[in-house]
């Protein structure tokens, strides 16, 4: 099962919805889709949609995914690289109005620098990542909260 997560943001990311829709329909993607979709608002017979569900249920489908496509929150990223899952991420975008400025990119970047993700910048990236995906092994995540505070830290100074 492959789980979508588009997180909590008020900014609907539809395009990523749009291109998993393709993949499937190209058959790139031949596993059940679960979505939480957040504000995205979206409709498919091809994917299960989820507005918001609550933190358990998260859990519970985390756990069963294979892999996890998910925008570039860090609160989604860490959640499911924590739990050792193959991770997909694309930084949602001011220029489509997704996020108020671009600071996804610099996220998803640093953890596809790490080894934890495959960090993608771009939609039409993602077909080729999923390909990748099977050989892929991430770096396991190894809690650090002192380096990643800095990180955090030095990422706002630089805003």
């Amino acid at each position: 099962m492959i789980l979508v997560l588009l997180g909590t943001q008020n900014n609907s990311f539809h395009r990523l919805l749009e291109e998993i829709q393709r993949l499937i329909q190209k058959e790139i993607i031949q596993e059940k889709v679960i979505v939480q979709a957040g504000y995205t608002k979206y409709s498919s017979n091809d994917m299960q949609i989820l507005d918001f569900i609550s933190n358990e249920e998260l859990d519970k489908l985390q756990q069963q995914a294979d892999l996890i496509i998910t925008h570039g929150g860090v609160g989604s990223i860490l959640q499911s690289i924590k739990k050792g899952k193959k991770v997909i991420a694309i930084p949602r975008l001011s220029e489509y109005q997704e996020h108020v400025n671009d600071h996804q990119k610099e996220i998803v970047e640093l953890f596809n620098q790490k080894g934890y993700i495959l960090g993608i910048q771009g939609i039409e990236e993602l077909e080729k990542a999923i390909g990748q995906e099977k050989e892929f092994k991430p770096k396991k995540y190894q809690t650090n909260n002192e380096q990643m505070l800095k990180i955090v830290e030095e990422f706002i100074e630089n805003c």
